[in-house]
């Protein structure tokens, strides 16, 4: 489960990487330490993605 304490502690790589959740939800870690919340549904049978928002000063918060 992501809280505020395991986002706080993620650190950057070389690549960017995804950090699940539950139920489709997933953090995703940019090389630059950005992290942006997204969201994996279905409709119709055809997978998409929502991307909420990023996390942390002048973002969005748990």
């Amino acid at each position: 489960m992501l809280t505020d304490f395991a986002l706080r502690n993620l650190k950057p790589r070389a690549i960017l990487y995804k950090v699940a959740d539950r139920d489709g939800m997933y953090a995703i870690v940019s090389p630059k330490g950005t992290i942006t919340f997204r969201y994996d549904y279905r409709i119709n049978g055809r997978r998409e993605t929502l991307t909420i928002g990023r996390y942390g000063f002048g973002g969005i918060s748990l």
